[in-house]
């Protein structure tokens, strides 16, 4: 029995070796990366162009892919050109090297400016990358690194792809790529060597040499020559002996009216640093051969004056201080502030002191209530300068603004106070010259700000200067208060406020700017009024009717149509009375035919005497009496700024959609076709409907000619069919109008209730709500102020830049209230914008292009640093032999020579052994260039053409790249080999 369960109790594993294997996975998913890509046989290009490596379009694509749970990142990067034609070239293209092996040895584009790394090691237009994902670990075990390159070997000999296949090892920042390129019989190994410290005897081109002949083992004797491309870079960060020509700001000096140079009204503009910290000379000689020069550890034929080829880059400052994007960023975070004036400044503006000073808030009310004393006691006015003077009492030399900077600044924004004319001769606006008229000046309107000559805008400037020099949020609080101050003490005097153009707001400006508008209108009525003076017509000829049954579209005939229509209040001359504010219905109209005024019958109007007449309305008489029909005096329509026409709107949307809801609304919007039509009815006792549609809508009333009972011709005249409408507004406003002279009626615009609203709006804005309203202003100055600089320098990229902002800020600020991040993207472009300019301004500084003679050479240094700004290397016309290359030479001249100063000073309590020992071989060499310093960065590419591994193996290229700097040396080869007989 036991001999029988034994055989049950083994157990048998079976292996399965057909499995594949994690490594196998690995190389299946490269290999279906590269056939998804096409990258599959070998695409011949058309030769490289010279500089298309910088000025080419480069493009990427990529792909993950995974070797068990360890993650790759496999990239494309590949240069964008035209296909070339393959027919005929295919036997050709059977036999040729890959094309990655033919541009190792292309001269075109040695030391690319702007490239990938590998593309400026190797010369490649074309090659694919696999590296660590993002989150993933470096491949550091060597190991490790030698199954990437197996497995990329395979996958390429499986494909047949002709790209170049690296792999990334190693820490990133070590830049360490191997990888291979495959083609019919041939094989690249693109091998690296990274290392902290320069050998010594690698420091100069006879090492290498030494090191490159010794890689390839070509097996011939003599060796075939090798061609040598080098570069030396020289870096000049001394600019001592030239002054960055921004001058700081002058702050003591706002008080006289300048800042810096700067005048009331402009920004600031410049940096406050130099915005270019070193200059990046690379002397070349593109195409050296062996033998030529020498170069090694005791002389070296390396002249960087004698460099056949100049190129110069620039490095500029990271994040330079621009006055202008400072002055707009810090305007910029008041309106993050959620205080208001009365909690910046520690009390309230109007706070009562004992109970000798009225609350200001309440002044209006006190005037209607019944006083104890004399009314002209207790005036508005007189409470307004009592808290004004308490206010000033109580600061005293606490204020955030020193009278000197306020009383500037004030004088700045209301000139018409230091003129030698009356307040309101000096304030008056003079209509006779109009605005200028430009892109600039109109800029506005797309900014939804204000015009830069008006005082709205001179307002946000003058408050972006004290918010940046003087007081910050406290010293802009302490300037808004006195301006409000001012807006009332103007408002109760009857002085008109200057920066602003008459008529109604300009609903294309800011909110401020159109309640600045309002204030200016209700004083001119008001002055009118008080001054038994009426005002004068405006251009427009009918009044803002813009509703009722028959619509807007009548009154928009009647503006073309109805020819002069002005509107005059010269004519009321010859009464003493003005406005009737609480005029009655009901009240006796004395004799002026109260009841025919609402028939509009001819029997019972015919004997009122007529009042408010304008003038006579050409031939045209009055359908009844034959009456000459007169032009009457009209109220002017009642100006509105955007947030009254909003709640206008809502008011009227809530009315609803009913009978009810559209006969109130229609009587809303007739009020002031009801006023015109009382004055007509003054003005033309015994008129009839039809006299007035024949003024105020002439097409709506239809005239034919029709023959008499005579035989005559005649002309017969009736309303239009919707003139008709049974209980249309116009019948039945014209059935409850009485005639009234427009003096006698009720006002349509009450300019005190207004000019109250307008001056309680201005109160109550807390800082942030008024940076809110005016930073339309400030980057419309700003952009103003770039636009300017910009055309001192005549900068084609910048044009286009402003160009962008532009049109970006018209999107964003016609928003009412825009988002902060779309406003710092704004500022973020002005002040590029203002960087760029700044450095155009430093290198013209540096290059002396203003102290050139030569018009012809002025005009070359100008295009030079104009490619500086645009380009990442500016080629130098003529080398160091060129007017450009003197001048570069000069400033290194002069570098060296202050270094030479300080070290031969520092030299001097040195022993002589200390002497002899410093220095490095590369500084000992330097005795016959002492002109420039020892170059920051040496560059080297050795090329041949030789047969690997053995004679008779095929003539393929080999190419390796060497750089070193003081604390870097690297050196990057593409070795070929022929692998069909190997």
């Amino acid at each position: 029995m036991a001999a029988d369960s034994e055989p049950e109790s083994e157990v048998f594993e079976i292996t399965d070796f057909t499995t594949a294997s994690e490594w196998e996975r690995f190389i299946s998913k490269v290999e279906e990366v590269l056939n998804d890509w096409k990258l599959i046989g070998n695409s011949l290009g058309k030769p490289l162009e010279k500089g298309i490596f910088t000025s080419g379009t480069w493009e990427e694509r990529a792909d993950e892919i995974s070797f068990a749970d360890f993650k790759f990142s496999v990239t494309h990067h590949y240069l964008v050109q035209e296909s070339t034609d393959k027919e005929g070239k295919d036997e050709e293209s059977e036999d040729a090297i890959p094309q990655s092996m033919q541009d190792l040895l292309c001269m075109n584009n040695d030391f690319p400016p702007r490239a990938h790394c590998l593309v400026r090691w190797y010369g490649l237009r074309e090659f694919v990358v696999i590296a660590p994902a993002a989150h993933s670990d470096a491949v550091l075990s060597e190991s490790k690194c030698n199954l990437l390159l197996s497995s990329i070997s395979i996958a390429l000999g499986n494909t047949g792809c002709q790209v170049p296949l690296f792999v990334q090892i190693h820490h990133k920042w070590r830049r360490m790529y191997m990888g291979e390129c495959q083609g019919p019989g041939v094989r690249t190994d693109f091998e690296m060597v990274h290392l902290r410290k320069v050998p010594n005897q690698y420091t100069h081109l006879s090492g290498l040499l030494d090191i490159f002949k010794s890689k390839i083992g070509c097996p011939l004797t003599p060796l075939p020559p090798v061609s040598i491309a080098i570069r030396f870079t020289y870096v000049l960060q001394d600019w001592q002996q030239y002054f960055w020509p921004q001058q700081p700001p002058d702050i003591d000096a706002l008080v006289g009216g300048e800042v810096g140079g700067l005048e009331f009204g402009k920004l600031p503009f410049g940096a406050c640093e130099d915005p270019i910290s070193e200059l990046h000379l690379a002397t070349t000689w593109p195409h050296l051969t062996e033998g030529i020069i020498v170069d090694n550890d005791v002389y070296s034929d390396l002249d960087p004056v004698q460099a056949p080829h100049w190129s110069v880059r620039v490095r500029k400052a990271d994040n330079p201080q621009c006055l202008l994007g400072d002055f707009v960023n810090e305007f910029l975070k008041i309106c993050r502030r959620k205080e208001s004036t009365d909690e910046i400044l520690g009390r309230s503006t109007f706070e009562e002191e004992g109970k000798e000073v009225a609350d200001i808030t309440h002044a209006l009310s006190k005037l209607t209530e019944p006083a104890p004393v004399p009314i002209h006691k207790l005036s508005v006015s007189n409470m307004v300068h009592t808290a004004k003077k308490k206010i000033r009492k109580h600061r005293g030399e606490e204020s955030p603004l020193n009278n000197d900077v306020l009383n500037t600044i004030l004088l700045f924004l209301f000139p018409d106070a230091a003129s030698e004319k009356p307040l309101d001769a000096a304030a008056s606006v003079d209509t006779s010259n109009p605005p200028p008229e430009g892109e600039d000046y109109t800029l506005y309107n797309q900014f939804k700000s204000a015009p830069s000559d008006s005082l709205t805008y001179k307002l946000a400037l003058c408050l972006c200067m004290i918010n940046f020099y003087h007081g910050g949020l406290k010293g802009v609080a302490h300037l808004w208060q006195e301006f409000v101050l001012e807006m009332r003490f103007r408002w109760e005097n009857n002085f008109l406020i200057p920066g602003l153009t008459s008529g109604p707001p300009d609903l294309r400006c800011c909110l401020l700017h159109q309640k600045l508008q309002m204030l200016n209108c209700c004083i001119e009525r008001k002055k009118a009024r008080d001054e038994g003076k009426k005002t004068s017509p405006s251009d427009n000829v009918t009044n803002a009717y813009s509703g009722g049954q028959l619509g807007l579209d009548h009154l928009r005939d009647t503006e073309k149509e109805k020819g002069e229509v002005g509107k005059s209040w010269d004519s009321w001359s010859d009464s003493e009375e003005e406005f009737f504010e609480c005029l009655s219905d009901t009240e006796d109209l004395k004799g002026n035919g109260q009841e025919g005024g609402k028939k509009g019958g001819p029997k019972e109007t015919a004997n009122f005497k007529p009042e408010g007449r304008l003038h006579q309305h050409g031939k045209l008489t009055l359908l009844q009496n034959g009456e000459p029909l007169y032009i009457p005096v009209t109220q002017e329509p009642a100006p509105m700024t955007e947030d009254l026409l909003e709640e206008q709107s809502e008011v009227l949307a809530k009315l609803g959609t009913s009978a009810e809801g559209a006969h109130l609304r229609a009587r809303m919007q007739s009020a002031c076709l009801l006023s015109d039509m009382e004055s007509f009815k003054a003005a033309n006792p015994g008129c009839v409907l039809e006299d007035f549609v024949r003024w105020y809508s002439p097409r709506d009333y239809i005239e034919e000619e029709v023959t008499d009972e005579k035989g005559n011709v005649v002309l017969k005249g009736e309303l239009s069919a919707r003139m008709k409408i049974p209980s249309n507004m116009w019948v039945e406003a014209w059935e409850t109008a009485k005639p009234i002279p427009a003096r006698r009626q009720r006002r349509l615009f009450d300019d005190t209730r207004e000019a109250e609203k307008v001056l309680h709006y201005l109160a109550m804005q807390k800082p942030a709500d008024l940076a809110r309203h005016l930073l339309p202003c400030v980057i419309h100055a700003a952009v103003l102020k770039v636009k300017e600089e910009e055309s001192l320098e005549n900068i084609p990229s910048v044009k286009k830049i402003i160009k962008q902002i532009i049109a970006h800020s018209s999107k964003v600020l016609h928003f009412p209230s825009p988002e902060d991040k779309k406003l710092e993207e704004i500022i973020l472009q002005i002040t590029n914008v203002e960087a760029i300019i700044a450095r155009a301004r430093s290198l013209k500084a540096k290059f002396g292009t203003e102290k050139c003679e030569q018009e012809e050479e002025k005009e070359d240094l100008e295009r030079f640093v104009s490619c500086l700004l645009e380009h990442p290397e500016v080629s130098v016309t003529g080398a160091g032999r060129g007017h450009a290359g003197r001048i570069i030479h000069k400033l290194f001249v002069n570098a060296q020579r202050l270094t030479e100063s300080s070290d031969e000073a520092a030299a001097v309590a040195l022993p002589e052994e200390e002497l002899k020992r410093s220095g490095c071989p590369e500084e000992r060499r330097q005795n016959s260039v002492s002109d420039f310093p020892p170059p920051a960065g040496r560059e080297l590419i050795l090329r041949a053409t030789v047969p690997r591994p053995a004679p008779y193996s095929k003539a393929l290229p080999q190419r390796m790249y060497s750089v070193f700097t003081k604390e870097d040396f690297r050196l990057a080869g593409a070795f070929s080999s022929d692998t069909s007989f190997f």
